[in-house]
């Protein structure tokens, strides 16, 4: 209802007519235009292995609001989400009588995050960015570790036209001598983070000095992995998560870890190793049905598509795939579809949820532009089209659902009764 309004006054105001519970918080911050996910669900998972009581706030969901909130992995209660909103609203009144502006919904969704993370009394919070950094609602915070996993054209009606802009928007993370870790990303924009880290005074870490190596050939529920954390050899550690790109988020995870420790916090690698083994992130690269085999994965912009499309061809090799797909308005369908178009046999377009996907079908018009010789089919009703997926598989093909995180919602309830 409230969209997307930039700036920091209405968050400051809320959080301060609800006490400034987030200055009570120890936090890790997390931005990036793909992965920020990955790294704040790996980095929450191993401190809780750990032995401490950590929330991660998270956004977008895939079936729930509760999915955004969580404490050692475990959803927040419906019962005391409502009873926060019901909180938060009597503070959003007094800001409306004053004559303040309403927050947006995610601002309110943010200061709900901080409330509940300080009223449960967390050891650790893990904050995911939700657009940006610079103007984005999590931005009130001072971490006791940064990062920003990689920049990328998305969002660039908001952020910027040219990775240079959106970097700077990223780096509005980075905060006076806090540590920073940055993953990989192209030079004009890692120019302009470290640029930004250097007036802030802000240490970089060398991810050079954590190296994590695939062990054999990868599966698609898992994969074996050697790691170098930082000097210390663990050889043969079983990674609950597949694709290259999930080593990447992985080695900025024990980056964070590895940071933590200059604050006391210590994962023993008897835990780590348990944590990285019992990982599953649900909708990223997720195995949702064995026979036939269904994967389901939140790429909805190129570079996800494209890490996504090198994962599945690592693992899966020349094996055919039915595409399922479906993209915002607002996102580059061209360049996600540009990746997935590889051992593609059929392609169906369907609708994500929502009105930001009134255009459904030139996601259609541009398959059929790119690629002439691979039927494409539409089916606006997401349950229908995820039938139609699956009675088009022929020999051992397999079924791929990606795109929108409003299109996997509907999708993946279809093998998951969630």
């Amino acid at each position: 209802m409230f969209g997307i309004k930039p700036g920091l006054a209405r968050i400051s105001k809320l959080l301060q007519l609800m006490g400034s519970p987030e200055k009570g918080l120890k936090c890790i911050h997390v931005a990036g235009t793909n992965g920020k996910g990955s790294v704040t669900f790996i980095t929450a998972s191993l401190l809780s292995a750990a032995g401490y009581r950590v929330g991660r706030f998270s956004s977008p969901h895939l079936h729930s609001y509760l999915e955004r909130f969580t404490i050692d992995g475990r959803e927040i209660d419906a019962g005391r989400f409502e009873e926060y909103l019901d909180y938060i609203q009597s503070q959003v009144d007094k800001m409306i009588a004053a004559g303040e502006e309403h927050p947006t919904e995610f601002e309110v969704m943010t200061a709900l995050a901080f409330q509940y993370f300080k009223d449960s009394e967390v050891d650790l919070a893990v904050i995911e960015v939700g657009l940006g950094g610079v103007y984005d609602s999590t931005n009130v915070i001072i971490p006791l570790v940064s990062a920003i996993t990689g920049i990328d054209y998305d969002h660039t009606g908001v952020l910027g036209k040219t990775l240079a802009e959106i970097a700077e928007n990223k780096a509005g993370i980075i905060k006076a001598k806090i540590p920073v870790v940055l993953g990989a990303m192209d030079e004009e924009a890692r120019k302009v983070i470290l640029e930004k880290a250097h007036l802030e005074d802000a240490p970089c870490f060398d991810l050079d000095t954590i190296k994590v190596n695939p062990h054999g050939h990868p599966g698609i529920e898992g994969q074996d992995i050697d790691i170098d954390f930082a000097g210390q050899e663990i050889n043969k550690v079983r990674f609950g998560l597949p694709g290259d790109h999930q080593l990447d988020n992985l080695r900025i995870s024990l980056a964070i870890i590895r940071l933590l420790e200059n604050y006391a916090f210590v994962v023993p690698i008897p835990n780590l190793i348990s944590s990285l083994k019992q990982i599953k992130f649900p909708g990223r690269m997720e195995v949702v049905s064995q026979d036939p085999l269904v994967i389901v994965d939140a790429g909805h912009n190129p570079q996800a598509a494209l890490a996504l499309a090198g994962s599945l061809n690592k693992i899966l090799g020349e094996r055919k795939k039915v595409l399922l797909c479906g993209y915002l308005d607002d996102k580059d369908a061209s360049g996600a579809l540009l990746h997935l178009g590889v051992n593609t046999s059929k392609c169906i377009v369907s609708r994500p949820e929502g009105d930001r996907a009134r255009n459904w079908v030139r996601v259609a018009e541009l398959w059929n532009k790119m690629y002439p010789g691979i039927e494409c089919y539409r089916q606006e009703n997401i349950e229908n089209a995820v039938q139609l997926g699956l009675e088009l598989l022929a020999g051992d093909e397999y079924l791929l659902i990606t795109g929108s995180f409003y299109l996997l919602d509907r999708a993946r309830r279809k093998f998951t009764n969630t």
